[in-house]
């Protein structure tokens, strides 16, 4: 708050301590100069130097004040303590000059200097309790009333001036005494700005309430002394009459100040306690909301609560428990031990069968709760138990117990209440934080899957005048474990493989990243395919886990005369398209990693065909034939066959096209869960084409 003063010297905030000093300075020297003090105008210049000085020395001691507005009991101390120097100084000057009857009889210089400096201490102590009476004055309003302590700024000052004034004119004294009941009205209305004592704890109030009643007595002897001190006296009064005027008020102002406060905080020591309780419940409220937002771990924020719970409450223990999956959780205790903490709520939800949905408070009389197998009684006067709901759903229950033979009262049930709530909201927000942590890993897992995935696949299918070959892979939104891929072989031979990994995600990833590099290892040594896959299957057992299996099947295309040679593991079978009819080839053989014995090499055969001129072969994975619609029906084996007779004149990229357009049509309403693989080769018999041309 600016002070009329601050408003009309525009003092500099950085500068002000620079301002009162040099203002001090040219005070002294104009004393020294002019020791005493005869003309009407060097009196006035002296007043306007020393009430220049006073009112830098006021803003000044403003902007160090008002830096203890949250802290009165230090404000307080500090003018108790300098009421108590004053009283010293007053004491110590009566007994140095009590032998001299005439101040004005000491050498000038001695007079001149040491009225200077008691003087400066008086002016200088007055004007610090001055700015502290305006921090308390602006301490806990409401409104801006700066301008009724302006007013006593302006009235004090008036005072001052006509003090000097009148001792110039006598006749104009009635001013002085206006001016100065004036200002003790506005002193006296001032004094009852007290409001901020109602916002002290209990212990607070007790010392402001000692504090006072010494302090104001300081001020009351000062202003007493002052007056019975005629050596004090005389030397403030030739040094500035004003001064001396504006010390009355301030010592009368301290006194009636600090007298009012001494009756309002007896008056407010009766409702302290309520009060202490009050605050404790608000400042815990929002150090619960803040904590919400900040903490993360609900086992914290729980501890929190409870502590928060025995602090409110006047509670002597009080516990927290969690309900997930129907099982409850005791997750803090606070003043009890976890045993017994666990074995009350047991026994006292087992009363209502879990069903508890309001608060409840057990104080009609003396509760003995006595376990089965437990020898000891747990006694408690009062217990209360409050449900934490979120949405209509019990997740838990704040428990609050008193030893003591005092009943829990309805502000206190309203706060355990409000605690229930803020335990229900940190529980749903640490389920809700613990999901977006999960679903953030899965995204990011997911992520690293796509990657591998997109590693592992072939860039491009390979190219042949003899053979056609397009594949097509849309992976699904929780990745899974189709892979395929290509194999040049030499002697214009071409291996390949399609393969489906059991689960999702970043296992699926690795396992089908491992298959990749054994079938690229074992496609340059291994040309039979059965011996392949079973030498793969050997392989997989050192890594593969026991819930893990892998379906493949790998051929091996003579590119030159349309021999075809693969095996099964358990894959989708090979579909042929061979001038408009199509065949399903399903050799036996059973997954890689379900047998790592003699029944999985036992039931894989080799399968050898012959290709004709434009044969189509169709590889594809089960995500194609369990695409389901919303009716929960599979497209299916016949409408894959279907697309395919409808459409095996057209180019490859047309049946892969026509294929994937009719799973997406089918199952539009529901999510994809599974990759969709397919790859098609066709195999062409350049000579048949050249003869069938030239005949």
């Amino acid at each position: 708050m600016k002070s009329l003063i601050s408003k009309i010297l525009d003092g500099n905030k950085k500068n002000k301590l620079e301002k009162f000093l040099f203002s001090i300075v040219i005070l002294v020297l104009f004393k020294i100069f002019f020791p005493l003090i005869n003309a009407t105008i060097l009196v006035l210049i002296n007043e306007i130097l020393i009430f220049s000085s006073l009112s830098l020395a006021f803003l000044y001691f403003v902007e160090i004040t008002s830096t203890k507005s949250d802290n009165p009991i230090s404000l307080t101390l500090n003018i108790g303590v300098l009421s108590a120097v004053l009283f010293f100084i007053i004491s110590l000057s009566s007994a140095i000059f009590d032998t001299i009857e005439n101040i004005e009889d000491v050498n000038g210089v001695i007079y001149t200097f040491s009225s200077v400096i008691i003087t400066q201490l008086f002016i200088l102590f007055a004007v610090y309790i001055l700015s502290s009476f305006q921090t308390f004055y602006s301490m806990r309003q409401k409104r801006d009333k700066e301008n009724y302590f302006n007013y006593l700024l302006i009235a004090i000052l008036l005072s001052s001036f006509s003090g000097t004034i009148s001792g110039i004119y006598p006749e104009l004294q009635f001013v002085e005494k206006t001016f100065f009941f004036i200002a003790i009205v506005l002193v006296v209305f001032n004094s009852f700005r007290v409001s901020w004592i109602a916002f002290l704890t209990k212990k607070q109030k007790i010392v402001i309430l000692l504090t006072s009643i010494i302090v104001s007595t300081l001020f009351g002897l000062n202003f007493a002394m002052f007056f019975e001190n005629n050596i004090i006296e005389q030397i403030v009064s030739n040094f500035s009459p004003g001064v001396r005027v504006s010390y009355r008020l301030i010592m009368l102002y301290g006194n009636i100040y600090f007298g009012i406060i001494f009756f309002t905080t007896l008056f407010h020591l009766p409702t302290a306690g309520a009060f202490d309780q009050k605050s404790e419940e608000i400042t815990s409220l929002i150090d619960l909301s803040k904590l919400m937002t900040q903490v993360l771990d609900f086992k914290e924020l729980a501890d929190s609560l409870t502590d928060a719970t025995n602090k409110v409450c006047n509670s002597d223990s009080a516990w927290l428990v969690t309900i997930e999956n129907n099982e409850r959780s005791l997750v803090s205790v606070n003043n009890i031990g976890y045993l017994e903490a666990q074995n009350i709520s047991d026994e006292l939800l087992s009363e209502f069968n879990g069903q508890l949905t309001d608060i409840i408070s057990m104080n009609k009389k003396l509760i003995k709760i006595k376990l089965k197998g437990d020898v000891r009684t747990y006694v408690f006067q009062a217990i209360i138990v409050a449900p934490l709901k979120v949405h209509g759903k019990t997740n838990g229950y704040l428990f609050a117990a008193k030893r003591q033979k005092y009943k829990f009262e309805q502000d206190e049930k309203k706060a355990v209440g409000a605690f229930a709530d803020y335990a229900a909201i940190a529980l749903e927000n640490a389920k809700l934080f613990k999901e977006s942590v999960e679903k953030e890993r899965m995204e990011n897992e997911l992520e690293v899957a796509r990657n591998i995935q997109s590693r592992i696949l072939p860039s491009e299918n390979p190219k042949n005048d003899r053979l056609e070959v397009d594949a097509l892979f849309v992976p699904a939104f929780e990745v899974g474990g189709d892979y395929y891929d290509y194999f040049q072989l030499g002697n214009n031979k071409l291996g390949f493989v399609i393969a489906d990994v059991s689960g999702k995600g970043v296992v699926a990833s690795y396992v089908m990243a491992e298959v990749k590099g054994i079938f690229e290892s074992l496609s340059r040594v291994i040309h039979n395919p059965k011996k392949l896959l079973i030498e793969t299957n050997d392989i997989l057992k050192r890594s593969l886990s026991k819930n893990s299996f892998v379906t493949a099947l790998y051929g091996i295309i003579d590119i030159e005369n349309g021999k075809l040679n693969f095996a099964r593991a358990g894959h989708m079978p090979l579909l042929i398209c061979s001038e408009g009819k199509i065949k399903e080839y399903l050799p036996k053989g059973i997954g890689l990693g379900l047998d790592f014995g003699t029944i999985f090499s036992s039931n894989i055969d080799n399968m050898e065909i012959e290709l004709n001129n434009n044969d189509i072969l169709m590889l594809y994975t089960d995500g194609v034939t369990e695409s389901r619609n919303s009716a929960n029906e599979e497209f299916g084996f016949d409408r894959l066959i279907h697309v395919f007779e409808s459409n095996y004149n057209g180019e490859l990229s047309n049946i892969t096209r026509s294929i994937f357009e009719e799973v997406s049509i089918f199952s539009k309403e529901e999510q994809q869960h599974d990759d969709i693989t397919l790859v098609l080769f066709k195999w062409k018999n350049l000579k048949k084409s050249l003869e069938k041309l030239n005949g």
